[in-house]
């Protein structure tokens, strides 16, 4: 039976667990810190949770590693000419456009924070909560339907977010540097990133992250603003400069943001220090900016599936497709165990 390599932090459901227990020899561990040498040696299959980075350095500890899975839209940390090199193929949800097609919670939550931070729901349930029925404190800016969107970055996410803010009413417009050549888009494109930003109440990232585009959103950028717009990120925290956007909000050329990522989150240890982060600390002491952790994709039923579609792609390329194979529990290794 083929060893893998599974880290409980990636959570994976019950089912899709049982799963990887039938079809492998399966070792887990509680995160990648736990790995030793010894566990490295005859695994086939690693699982890659974000947060730590599998790279040229790690494979060469892996002589026998085929695949190594993640079911995230982009894999940021994983060193793909590296595994490329030593063959090991890399199954992710990146460019599984028809598959994606059917997972929509990221741009439902970008349609929520919407909400939330045009109408003031947030504060408005903390007045509620303090003893105050007052509606006149929280009087939105306008209706959604007398409100232009703006969408950087029209690939799946932003095309889904266009067809909402449509179905609202709103005037839709986007900015992609690869413009789509669907000729059936109702939205219209603009030439320039600062030609969209100067137009939109509303603007809402959708960009992919690459080494070109990290702090898009600088100080330059949110200068070019339309007074009073709001801003949603449910991308990556690195396409925005923190203190530039922070900066945005204090001189109201921002009403109000809204955050589902947050730059550095995937650094081991963020978790325990995401308190200190400055958008952190601004949004505690300021109500015209939300942030939630990183929730976008968090509903139990995509959790499964995008967990499942890689591990059947793994099963398939493994050979293991429709075999059945005599149960036994998992090994959980002890941080200073090597399994040889």
């Amino acid at each position: 039976m083929k060893k893998a390599i599974y880290f409980d932090i990636l959570n994976y459901t019950g089912e899709n667990l049982s799963l990887l227990q039938d079809s492998f020899d399966l070792i887990r561990l509680e995160d990648p810190s736990q790995l030793r040498p010894g566990h490295l040696a005859e695994a086939s299959l690693l699982f890659a949770p974000l947060g730590y980075f599998f790279g040229r350095e790690f494979f060469e500890k892996a002589p026998c590693l085929r695949v190594i899975a993640s079911n995230t839209t982009g894999v940021p940390h994983i060193d793909e000419q590296a595994a490329a090199e030593r063959g090991i193929r890399v199954f992710s949800l990146k460019g599984e456009t028809g598959f994606l097609e059917r997972i929509t919670p990221t741009a439902e939550l970008t349609l929520g924070l919407i909400l939330c931070l045009t109408r003031n729901m947030i504060p408005a349930r903390e007045s509620v909560l303090d003893g105050r029925w007052n509606r006149w404190d929280f009087g939105g800016q306008a209706m959604l339907s007398r409100m232009s969107l703006g969408i950087v970055g029209l690939g799946r996410l932003g095309r889904i977010v266009a067809g909402y803010g449509a179905a609202l009413g709103m005037e839709v417009r986007f900015y992609d540097p690869c413009p789509p050549g669907d000729r059936s888009l109702t939205c219209t494109r603009m030439t320039s990133l600062q030609d969209l930003l100067c137009c939109s109440d509303i603007v809402s990232v959708h960009a992919d992250l690459h080494e070109h585009n990290i702090h898009l959103f600088d100080r330059e950028a949110f200068s070019a603003f339309k007074p009073g717009a709001y801003f949603i990120n449910t991308a990556r925290g690195e396409l925005v400069d923190s203190l530039a956007l922070i900066r945005a909000l204090e001189e109201g050329i921002l009403k109000g943001a809204a955050l589902d990522v947050l730059d550095h989150e995937f650094e081991p240890g963020f978790a325990a220090r995401a308190g200190t982060h400055p958008l952190v600390e601004y949004a505690r002491k300021n109500n015209n900016l939300i942030i939630t952790p990183h929730i976008a994709g968090s509903t139990r039923d995509a959790w499964h599936l995008t967990q499942r579609f890689v591990i059947d792609k793994t099963l398939d390329f493994l050979g293991l497709e429709g075999e059945v194979l005599d149960k036994q529990p998992p090994r959980r290794a002890r941080p200073d165990q090597e399994i040889r």
